[in-house]
């Protein structure tokens, strides 16, 4: 399924590299005179992350054998540098590939330029770049040791403005040579159809894999091969689908795709399977504001808004969706030589807007906040369970969970939950996404019946929700009174955990509070904490609140104190208007 949704949204875009084909990012180019002499070193660098896109031959499948690619590669291919065994048969290969097809096409005039300049030795070849006023920095890069990122050069000749190696006849060419000649005898696992399979797929490096790392791979003397079947035979793939699919792949995880994103050392990508509007609004609401809200803009919540809005047209059927219409999101981990696939939602597109639409309602909470910064994000969410305030330090199994439960609707991680909790009571801090995870986790846990309200609940009778009230309640008289808060650090974990404990304490404290107040603030306090204490059973504190309990308490005091600034608001704007 997997790959076929790959193969299918190869062919969606229709605008992906033909089949043999890729774009490869080139940092350096050598030009040529006609006649194929050096003339200077280009760099195509655009900053210190990205270079110059060029549409050339796929690269070659690396295993320990050298193999070079056909007019473009490292310097070690291109030139014998750093000089070694090694490199010596790098060039000799790099070399070999230009000059057996020269042969092949003598009439061909740029190839015959970049053929004659590798007529020369790889000394002599260096000893030319070495005149060029670029060559001291690469020369650097490629003798620093644990360097990341090799340089990839290409060539050009001067009068000309594209890469030799883009060269359309010569990419034809290329493709014909490497045209399998063997009888079609496997049924290719993505179209159906006979086929001679790849026997090694294309690496689609993700964030702390290896470069050589595949979706698709099989250890040689590893069990795949006790029935006779070598490498890519155990899983036959044709080499047209195995292109499709690595390329849609590769266009996914690209540095500025705007369908993935990463939490940890997971990384998410996903996709629409058509090219209608419901699908394409779809995939761009969904990666450019939900998961990479910009908390700089005038109002960042605005985004959530429109994300809302979307798939609500998407979902009440305003914006027309076809029946096989469907949203796909594939989660991805490093696994040795391989890619670990950690997560795999395919569902219908109606099906998963309902899903986006539930999270949405099930985070949303009254925001007492002057600036609406979004808080209903993956990356918000792990950002608030975690010590530092950084989603990447989540547990490492973590990130997936969560997503699951956004894409699938189903009940948040205990694990999400308890980590919410345990920041609260370290930190003594409830900002908005804290309180917002709580109420989606019981909620979706249908603890008291779904029963928790977006603002103040009057008639909730929980009896951790009153106690956090009645809590909030006697922090705000302190506040009133002394214009500190130092009950509520010195006193909420135990109040959310062992109230019997603590209460009858904080409400002799409240007492002495009170009498710094006016006798309008008297009257208001004392109604509102009465009104909250028959509530309870009996006026009984309990002793212990269980883990649902705490959350509820929480959920209390929040939703009590956003009614305090909530009224203040509002006397506010009442005394403006008089």
């Amino acid at each position: 399924m997997i790959l076929k949704a790959l193969y299918d949204y190869y062919y969606r875009c229709g605008n992906m590299p033909q089949q043999g084909r890729e774009l490869k990012e080139i940092d350096f180019l050598i030009v040529l005179t006609t006649d194929g002499s050096f003339v200077r070193l280009e760099d195509c660098r655009i900053d210190s992350k990205h270079s110059r896109p060029y549409l050339v031959n796929k690269s070659v499948n690396r295993t320990s054998a050298p193999q070079a690619n056909f007019l473009y590669d490292k310097l070690e291919y291109v030139a014998g540098f750093p000089k070694s065994n090694k490199s010596e048969n790098c060039f000799a290969k790099f070399k070999e590939k230009i000059l057996a097809l020269h042969q092949i096409m003598p009439h061909h005039k740029e190839l015959a330029a970049v053929a004659k300049f590798y007529s020369q030795e790889s000394d002599t070849i260096v000893d030319t770049l070495r005149s060029d006023s670029l060559w001291n920095e690469i020369e650097s890069h490629a003798m620093k040791e644990g360097t990341k990122k090799d340089f990839l050069f290409s060539l050009r000749i001067e009068d000309s403005t594209r890469i030799v190696a883009a060269d359309d006849e010569l990419l034809d060419a290329v493709s014909r040579d490497k045209t399998p000649t063997s009888n079609n005898d496997d049924i290719c696992l993505i179209t159906g159809q006979k086929t001679q399979p790849v026997e090694v797929t294309t690496a689609t490096m993700i964030p702390g894999s290896k470069a050589t790392a595949k979706l698709v791979a099989f250890q040689v003397k590893s069990g795949y091969d006790s029935y006779g079947k070598s490498k890519g035979r155990n899983a036959p793939i044709s080499p047209e689908a195995e292109f499709a699919y690595t390329t849609a792949l590769n266009r996914l995880l690209a540095k500025d795709s705007r369908n993935k994103f990463i939490v940890g050392n997971r990384t998410f990508v996903f996709w629409a399977s058509s090219m209608s509007e419901a699908a394409q609004l779809a995939e761009e609401e969904f990666g450019s504001i939900l998961l990479f809200a910009d908390e700089k803009d005038d109002d960042p919540n605005a985004g959530i808004q429109q994300v809302r809005s979307t798939f609500q047209a998407i979902y009440s059927g305003k914006l027309a969706t076809k029946l096989d219409d469907r949203f796909f999101i594939l989660g991805l981990a490093p696994n040795s030589a391989r890619i670990a696939v950690v997560c795999w939602q395919d569902s219908p597109l109606r099906d998963f807007a309902r899903k986006i639409l539930c999270h949405l309602n099930d985070m949303e909470i009254a925001d007492s906040r002057k600036e609406k910064k979004p808080y209903m994000g993956l990356w918000h969410m792990l950002s608030a369970v975690t010590l530092s305030g950084k989603a990447s330090d989540v547990t490492p199994n973590l990130p997936e969970a969560v997503a699951k439960s956004i894409f699938q609707g189903s009940p948040y991680p205990f694990s999400l939950y308890s980590a919410c909790i345990r920041r609260i009571l370290a930190e003594q801090k409830l900002t908005i996404t804290r309180v917002a995870i709580i109420k989606a986790y019981l909620i979706r846990k249908n603890y008291l019946h779904s029963n928790i309200s977006i603002m103040l609940d009057k008639e909730n009778t929980n009896q951790g929700y009153l106690l956090g009230r009645l809590f909030a309640v006697l922090v705000k008289i302190q506040e009133d009174a002394n214009g500190i808060d130092s009950m509520r650090e010195r006193y909420m974990s135990a109040a959310s955990t062992t109230p019997a404990a603590v209460f009858a304490t904080v409400m002799n404290l409240s007492v002495h509070h009170t009498e710094k107040l006016s006798e309008g603030s008297k009257i208001f306090y004392e109604k509102l904490k009465q009104e909250i204490i028959s509530k309870l059973q009996a006026g009984y504190v309990p002793a212990h609140l269980d883990l649902l309990e705490q959350g509820c308490f929480f959920i209390g005091y929040y939703h009590q104190r956003h009614d305090f600034f909530n009224n203040k608001n509002n006397n506010n704007q009442q005394n403006n208007k008089n």
